[in-house]
């Protein structure tokens, strides 16, 4: 696909037919959110910039972040904050409602202030700021339900450096005051790896300093070779011979190391991930992080099989998007991972039955165990979003099976059965 009316085409040709379309983007996201039996439609043709206004830029909505951030920093803009992974597609990350973190910031959907979809009879509309606001709320976080979006709008920010300061800390310090440390500068996180309880406190400011970027050579140190080969190798290990698992656990912690640096804004916020794992995330009310956190110390010391991957814990602001994970709630963010090829399912179900004692909301691209009926009380607008989805796809042309679990039925005589 290279154009809104190819979609459009595809789409309206598979409603008359009774079949099921989707697109996928990067092919980041660890569900099935985009995979169907029907017609799959790919948007890596659909990666060009289109329009720039002042800080509004346009773009066809299966351009990566990485490409998109690139040609942003050539025009002096930048989003205001990002994960710490650049490959999805931006209509990807914003359907999921992809994060970074940042106390006084939303997830990735916040900065969007303009759409054009194709719905399920393949008509395309249209929502701004002005036309149509009620349908750009709702629509930012779409988890691929509504339609395929094709191109975007992003109230950027002008291009900014970051200074970086990452050190170790313990967590019962960070854990003492969590409040205020998350809340201590522009954008805080925090590793840790259960069974330890040394952390790598990342603290990131923005600044007008020049850019005082890492070595090429310390860069590839600890970049290349310390966070993916040889953390790949130490998990390779682990896998092979479980007995040491716990000792590949603390020597994951103990080689986290301390540094400083000033550099271009999407550069410090995305760094290279090569070493394979799966992911859990859910966000719950801030202040119950730390209480969540000691009671995942107590589940991983009962586990036949600890986690080789540290514990990754951020912060994001309240927004009023329906389906999204902040959606009028300042959030903490837990995320756990497993490397790929070990046992993951009773950390992951342990970690989620502790995440729904918060009304914890998953990250809608990675891992989890819920359905409709577990989450519809959790999200104040919730039945906003399903009279849009009848709206805008009545018969159900972009359902599939994790649309149908998370989500639930469209409520049409034609979705029966």
């Amino acid at each position: 696909m290279t154009s809104t009316n190819d979609v459009a085409a595809v789409v309206r040709s598979a409603a008359e037919a009774g079949h099921r379309v989707k697109a996928i983007g990067g092919g980041h996201s660890f569900t099935d959110a985009a995979m169907t039996d029907g017609h799959l439609i790919s948007l890596d043709g659909m990666n060009r910039v289109i329009a720039v206004d002042g800080y509004d830029v346009t773009v066809q909505a299966g351009i990566r972040l990485y490409e998109l951030n690139d040609q942003l920093a050539e025009r002096g803009l930048a989003f205001p904050n990002l994960g710490d992974i650049d490959r999805q597609s931006i209509a990807g990350a914003t359907a999921t409602a992809t994060h970074g973190t940042g106390a006084a910031l939303g997830n990735l959907a916040t900065t969007i202030v303009g759409m054009e979809i194709v719905t399920g009879d393949g008509s395309v509309v249209r929502c701004s700021e002005t036309v149509e606001p009620d349908l750009l709320r709702v629509a930012r976080v779409g988890v691929g339900a509504l339609g395929i979006v094709t191109e975007v709008t992003l109230r950027c920010v002008p291009a900014f450096n970051l200074r970086v300061r990452e050190t170790i800390e313990s967590l019962e310090d960070i854990l003492s005051d969590f409040r205020a440390t998350m809340q201590g500068t522009d954008h805080v996180e925090f590793y840790w790896m259960p069974g330890s309880r040394r952390c790598q406190l990342k603290r990131n400011t923005t600044t007008d300093e020049p850019a005082r970027p890492q070595s090429t050579v310390g860069y590839v140190r600890d970049k290349w070779i310390g966070e993916n080969l040889a953390f790949g190798t130490v998990c390779r290990v682990g896998r092979r011979f479980p007995t040491l698992a716990p000792r590949v656990a603390k020597i994951v912690m103990s080689a986290a190391s301390e540094r400083e640096l000033v550099d271009r804004s999407d550069r410090v916020f995305c760094s290279p991930r090569k070493v394979h794992f799966l992911e859990m995330e859910y966000g719950i009310p801030l202040d119950r992080v730390p209480e969540a956190i000691e009671r995942i110390q107590a589940l991983v010391a009962t586990l036949p099989y600890p986690p080789m991957f540290p514990i990754e814990v951020r912060v994001s602001a309240a927004d009023d998007i329906p389906l999204s994970t902040g959606s009028g709630r300042q959030s903490g963010w837990i995320a756990v991972h497993q490397y790929v090829g070990a046992p993951y399912e009773a950390y992951f179900h342990g970690v989620e039955a502790i995440m729904d004692d918060y009304e914890g909301r998953p990250h809608w691209g990675k891992l989890h165990y819920q359905t409709a009926a577990t989450l519809a009380g959790r999200y104040p607008g919730w039945e906003e979003f399903r009279a849009t989805r009848r709206r805008l796809d009545p018969t159900g042309t972009f359902r599939n099976a994790y649309v149908d679990r998370v989500l639930g039925p469209i409520d049409d005589p034609s979705d029966r059965g």
